[in-house]
């Protein structure tokens, strides 16, 4: 039996509902609502069996929200959703929403806090903790500069596993890549870290190439090793550079130097490890 495929980040949402402050009309062709329809024949065409789902919204309404679309839609497997881990009742809120077993893990959008010093701060602690009571996986969605205080979560609590989101966000647009070298290699130094091969188009720019990603990618594979890297889509978003299959494609060509095991560890069953097997999902 081949082993499942997963697309470990993708998004759905519903403009109506009022709590995507990020999403703006200047977004242009994202500014719609985009539903489990529009995303079904994209991964039937790819071959893709199973999705994880992405909060887009800093609120538990939209967890909620995805949580209902996943019991209904077959192929997302899993939801990362939101929950306030500063708020004094953190671990009751998470273990009130983890106890949909859906629920696969929590992101607070650490890129948007103004305070790169977020997620260092001793006010999580016990959010973090119930999150490894309860077998969720903390999404980190950061660039470089946010870099220093996840290395200070992950010292705090060395149980948590910790995924970063589009590989950390390098800025291919400048090419200035030291610090996120850097700092990537310091966040592969911790085995509980896990990133997703995601979202670099987005950073590159309109006129990307294989050639533009191919040093992140090959800096990726050098430090977290292909048995700790998860492919994404990051759709719809990834449509503002690309379509859904040519950045398929490209992650394809780009992992070209991979062995059918590490290609396959890659495309789905370190997903499948790290996200589904600790909830029970598949």
């Amino acid at each position: 039996m081949s082993p499942l495929r997963i697309d470990a980040h993708q998004h759905l949402w519903q403009i109506a509902r009022g709590d995507y402050g990020w999403l703006t009309p200047a977004l242009g062709p994202i500014h719609r609502d985009f539903t489990p329809d529009d995303l079904a024949p994209l991964l039937a065409r790819h071959g893709i069996d199973r999705t994880i789902l992405v909060q887009a919204a800093p609120t538990e309404a939209e967890t909620r929200f995805l949580l209902d679309i996943a019991a209904r839609a077959a192929f997302v497997a899993g939801v990362v959703g939101w929950t306030d881990l500063e708020a004094p009742d953190a671990p009751a809120r998470i273990a009130a929403l983890a106890a949909d077993p859906l629920l696969v893990g929590l992101r607070p959008m650490a890129q948007d806090i103004p305070d790169l010093g977020f997620l260092a701060r001793p006010s999580l602690a016990s959010a973090l903790a119930a999150m490894v009571a309860h077998g969720l996986v903390f999404d980190a969605l950061i660039k470089a500069e946010h870099i220093p205080a996840t290395l200070a979560l992950l010292a705090r609590e060395p149980r948590l596993t910790v995924v970063i989101d589009h590989g950390a966000k390098p800025d291919l647009v400048t090419g200035d890549l030291a610090a996120w070298r850097e700092g990537i290699a310091a966040l592969a130094a911790h085995p509980q870290t896990v990133c997703k091969l995601s979202g670099l188009v987005t950073e590159a720019g309109p006129d990307w190439s294989l050639a533009t990603l191919q040093p992140v990618v090959d800096h990726l594979l050098m430090t977290f090793g292909p048995q700790r890297l998860i492919f994404g889509s990051d759709w719809p978003v990834v449509t503002l550079r690309a379509p859904y299959e040519r950045w398929f494609d490209a992650a394809q060509t780009l992992l070209d130097g991979c062995s059918e095991d590490e290609r396959a560890a890659i495309f789905g069953s370190t997903a499948q490890r790290v996200y589904l097997a600790r909830r029970g999902r598949l």
